[in-house]
């Protein structure tokens, strides 16, 4: 959704940590339990993702010489 692709690396994180504890409380419902793990598992690939995206982007600079180290 494009509200993930707003959010950077921390604030998606944040927000994957937040989905993780509702569901870990017991007062939750089994169907509002999968509606939060289908949310935490796009936010886990928007996390993925983004990070794909940085480790592409230093590799690239890597091979242009333009950064040696991080």
């Amino acid at each position: 959704s494009l509200w993930m692709e707003e959010m950077n690396l921390e604030e998606t994180f944040k927000k994957l940590q937040e989905t993780v504890e509702s569901l870990e409380t017991d007062s939750i419902s089994l169907e509002d339990s999968f509606t939060k793990y289908e949310e935490g598992m796009r936010l886990l690939k928007s996390c993925h993702d983004k990070i794909d995206m940085v480790e592409k982007k230093v590799l690239s600079l890597n091979e242009a010489g333009d950064l040696d180290e991080f």
